[in-house]
């Protein structure tokens, strides 16, 4: 089938499509509303793009994505350096500030251990979480993983680690959502739930 539009545009299109939640359709529709708002949406885009690639970078501590190295969440000196919660990847890091419910310190693994993509303890930062929690200060490591069989084996592994360290190793509560009804929820979620319930 014959391109209906000239290669820059096909490139963009095809860039934006491997984009996370967009499919070929999707593309498109982006690229035609950036293309037809060019001066409010496409040149301040592009402006804004260049601009993060030349000075977002990785915190050298914690891994988490910012403009400065050590990034703004630990150079913070009024976070509880005691506390560390570690989580997957950049995402989660940045759904814990969002909640406003954790204020100390993070660390990002990077990924999770996975038998089947061949990831190991090599490919994620664990080295670097074993050194933090037994040389600077921590008194708990929280593990904010996904509730996934990736996620809890990843868990395990990391408390097994991490039991020379000296520290308390806790995992969040799993359980019904705020808001959630129970016919809406699977049977493991209601059963993590009853496992987890706790004095009303």
């Amino acid at each position: 089938m014959a391109s209906s539009a000239g290669p820059e545009i096909e490139r963009l299109i095809a860039l934006l499509a491997k984009l996370p939640g967009l499919g070929q359709r999707s593309a498109r529709r982006a690229t035609l509303t950036l293309l037809k708002k060019r001066e409010q949406l496409l040149a301040p885009l592009s402006a804004a793009l260049a601009d993060a690639a030349a000075k977002v970078r990785v915190c050298s501590t914690c891994g988490a994505l910012d403009t400065s190295d050590p990034c703004a969440i630990c150079s913070d000196r009024t976070r509880d350096q005691a506390l560390l919660c570690v989580v997957e990847e950049v995402g989660a890091l940045w759904a814990m500030e969002r909640a406003n419910a954790f204020r100390g310190r993070y660390h990002v693994l990077g990924g999770l251990l996975s038998a089947l993509d061949g990831v190991g303890p090599e490919a994620l930062r664990v080295g670097d979480l074993v050194v933090r929690a037994s040389n600077e200060g921590v008194r708990e490591v929280v593990l904010a993983l996904p509730a996934t069989v990736d996620g809890q084996t990843t868990a395990h592994y990391l408390a097994d680690r991490l039991a020379g360290a000296d520290v308390a190793v806790t995992m969040l509560a799993r359980g019904v959502p705020v808001g959630g009804d129970l016919d809406w929820l699977d049977d493991g979620t209601i059963a993590q739930a009853m496992r987890a319930r706790r004095p009303a």
